[in-house]
Formats: C-alpha cells, structure tokens, sequence
C-alpha cells in the first residue's frame, strides 16, 4: 500500500517568544519543517502534504521548492482538524497516511520504518508510535491489551494511580488507513476544555469499536521530542551537529 504523509505545520509557536512560524525557526541554517519533509521523502512518501495555517505565506515561501502540496487550516481547531484539511487531497487514495509533527525535526527514516513495517504487515486502522519516560508527567499513558494492541490512551490528568506507573507514552506520530480516517475524522466532538478536535480520538473510536490499534515503542524517544521553545531548539542543533 502507498504511503502519503501529512506535516502538521499551521502553529504559531508561542513559547519560541518570535512571531515566526514556529516550523520556521532556523536549525544549522535550515529551517526545521525542511528536516522533516526530507524525511518524509526518504520513507518513500507518495505525496506530502503540509497542513499550514499561522503566517501560511512564510512557510509555503520557506517550502516552494519541496515539491509539497498545501492544505490550510485557517483556524487552529486542533490536530483532528488539521488533518481534516488534507482529505481533499487523500480521500480518493487507498493508502496509509503518515501524521508528523513540523516541530519534530530529529526524526529518522529508519524510526519511522519501524512503524511502518507494523503498519503494512499486520494492516491494524492505526498504529502510533510511542516511547518511554523516566518521569511521563503531563503525558497520555498507552494502556495494552494482552495480544499487545493499544485498549486506551489515557490522559494524565484522567489517569488512575495505577496507569500512573506506566511509562510508556503517546509521543503524537500516527499511521492510519485513509478511508477509515476520513470517515471518522469528521464526526470528532471537541467537547473539551479547549474547544477542539484532538487526532488521538480518532484511536479512541477506534478501540471503543474493537478495531485493532498498534503501538511500537522505539528507543531512540530523544527523536521524537517536539522542539517548543529556544532552550529546545539549541539542544536539537547539538544532537543534529553529533549525527554528522
């Protein structure tokens, strides 16, 4: 099955404390949304879409020559929006469907093949990556069944002593079957404190129905770290300097 993949770069990036994208912000002279299109290619993605939202004119300048499509999400409901966004450009495809973050610029091909190979050998609706912390605090727990498969994500805040323990979380990079997500996505309830429509919902759904739901936990959880903030980008300029 083909592979697309879709970059959620539409935020505005707040505690970067600059009024540029935050996907625009400079590592080693590059843009980081650029480190993450350029892995998205050597996955051997089919098609690429960046979901562009905040000063959308910046990065689609920043981007011209990354022989990517746009998708625009003019107010930021949430990464279940976001992605909703694409559909005019998937919907008609029978392929898997990579969501990456544009913050999450570590990444590597041979990570993401891990996922991948799960996803196309064991054809689950979805399978997300996730990764283990020495202190998980904040982040939504990945609770397993026991043939492996994910029963829940549970929220921090939601969680109960016992799921507390689990380290092992939900680090946001997803690979769906597109017509089941673009039959799912648009019936997301964003009865929540934010008033939005949130991507790990739709594993929600997914599970509550019985349908299968992968998670492969990597070791490289450095890689999957969101860049959100100045201290955060010079220690991903570190990291990038040691692979060279």
């Amino acid at each position: 099955m083909s592979l697309a993949t879709v970059i959620l770069a539409a935020g505005k990036g707040k505690r970067m404390k600059s009024d540029l994208p935050k996907v625009l912000h400079p590592l080693l002279g590059r843009p980081m949304i650029h480190y993450v299109i350029e892995t998205a290619r050597a996955i051997g993605s089919t098609k690429i879409i960046l979901v562009v939202g905040h000063k959308k004119e910046l990065v689609m300048d920043a981007t011209r020559d990354e022989k990517v499509d746009y998708a625009v999400q003019e107010q930021q409901l949430g990464t279940g929006h976001a992605v909703l966004q694409a559909r005019p450009f998937l919907e008609k495809d029978d392929s898997d469907i990579l969501v990456l973050s544009g913050d999450v610029p570590l990444l590597t091909p041979a990570t993401l093949n891990q996922l991948i190979t799960i996803q196309q050998q064991d054809c689950p609706l979805a399978s997300l990556l996730t990764a283990e912390m020495e202190d998980p605090t904040g982040y939504g727990r990945i609770v397993r069944d026991k043939a492996g498969y994910v029963s829940q994500i549970v929220e921090h805040k939601d969680a109960s002593a016992e799921i507390l323990k689990i380290r092992e979380i939900n680090v946001g990079i997803y690979i769906f079957q597109s017509r089941p997500l673009f039959a799912t996505l648009p019936g997301l309830s964003n009865n929540n404190s934010q008033g939005e429509y949130y991507l790990p919902d739709v594993v929600k759904i997914y599970v509550d129905r019985g349908e299968r739901v992968a998670a492969i936990l990597t070791s490289q959880a450095e890689e999957t770290h969101g860049i959100n903030d100045i201290d955060q980008l010079k220690q991903a300029e570190k990291i990038l300097r040691s692979r060279k």
